[in-house]
């Protein structure tokens, strides 16, 4: 009788190309690591989803409906605020199921769709806060022509630039990284669909995303540098405070976004064994939760003219009409 040889390799092969084609859905842990406390994150993040809504919902609806707030600042302030609800709509609502059903599973192709938003809306969250920026820089540096130059169909095609930018390289990095195989655990220790275990080359990935944070916040520190000097050259202390609280809170929102965000990218190019201890989800809920939260309060609701509108729109906004 003949013994029949066993090749260890072609074992080990199988054994790898079964693991890698055989994940047909992800599991989010999200916060499964303190059970005790899902009911209470529950309330506390839809208490923070319905702030955030309406915070940025009332702020898009005074910039649209007041006639002193048509200007190009407040165009931007309006994209922004629309865009921090989308970006949080991504990921809050997602969790707040979870964190419901007690459950994380999600197909593949809605892990897909959820990673691929979630880079597009933070690619136009960089770029947008560049044009911010801009438009901050034109209005301190270069006041005079600052009607002409940010005109309203400038102002469109910068706005609608920010949205689109990102899509191309995002769109394909999402497809790279969902048609190749995945291998180890189908588990995502995370609340959204972080980039889940495949065989692929993660430092074409975050090389990608440094660069799409690294240009607009080099145009946003050129913009800075250009305005604090001019600033500083105004003769009059009025002018100086005037222009300070302008670009002032941009900056607060700046920090707050790409210094979160420089943590996580600099986190996730650490070894693996070094990597899901948690302070990737608490660097998340910083920028995904935290900075659309204070947006309305950062960006809009110290400025005069916004708070007037307010005091304006909000008794017709809440006046019950004569039956």
């Amino acid at each position: 009788m003949q013994s029949r040889t066993v090749n260890p390799q072609k074992e080990n092969v199988k054994i790898i190309e079964t693991n890698l084609t055989s994940v047909v859905e992800f599991v989010l842990l999200g916060f499964s690591e303190i059970p005790r406390l899902h009911w209470f994150l529950f309330g506390t993040f839809s208490v923070i989803y319905l702030v955030i809504l309406l915070g940025n919902g009332i702020i898009i609806l005074i910039t649209r409906a007041e006639s002193t707030l048509q200007t190009p600042m407040y165009f931007f302030i309006s994209n922004f605020s629309f865009l921090e609800i989308r970006y949080v709509s991504v990921t809050l609502p997602r969790m707040l199921v979870d964190l419901w059903t007690q459950k994380g599973s999600i197909s593949i192709l809605a892990c897909a769709a959820q990673m691929c938003f979630f880079l597009i809306l933070g690619a136009t969250e960089c770029f947008l806060l560049a044009v911010m920026a801009y438009d901050h820089y034109v209005a301190i540096c270069n006041p005079l022509h600052y009607p002409l130059v940010m005109s309203h169909e400038v102002c469109v095609r910068l706005g609608v630039g920010s949205w689109v930018i990102g899509m191309p390289v995002q769109v394909g990095q999402t497809c790279q990284i969902f048609s190749l195989p995945f291998c180890e655990s189908n588990q995502i220790n995370h609340f959204f669909c972080d980039i889940p275990n495949a065989q692929f080359d993660e430092t074409v990935v975050y090389m990608f995303a440094s660069l799409l944070i690294t240009i607009p916040f080099m145009l946003i520190l050129g913009s800075c540098s250009r305005m604090i000097s001019t600033v500083l050259k105004l003769p009059s202390s009025t002018g100086r405070t005037k222009a300070f609280s302008t670009c002032s809170s941009h900056l607060i929102v700046v920090i707050l976004f790409y210094g979160s965000v420089t943590v996580i990218v600099l986190h996730n190019c650490k070894p693996k064994s070094n990597q899901y201890d948690g302070t990737d989800k608490l660097l998340s809920l910083f920028y995904t939760i935290l900075t659309p939260m204070l947006n309305p309060v950062i960006c809009s609701l110290p400025n005069k003219d916004v708070s007037e509108a307010l005091r304006k729109f909000l008794p017709k906004l809440i006046a019950i009409p004569d039956t």
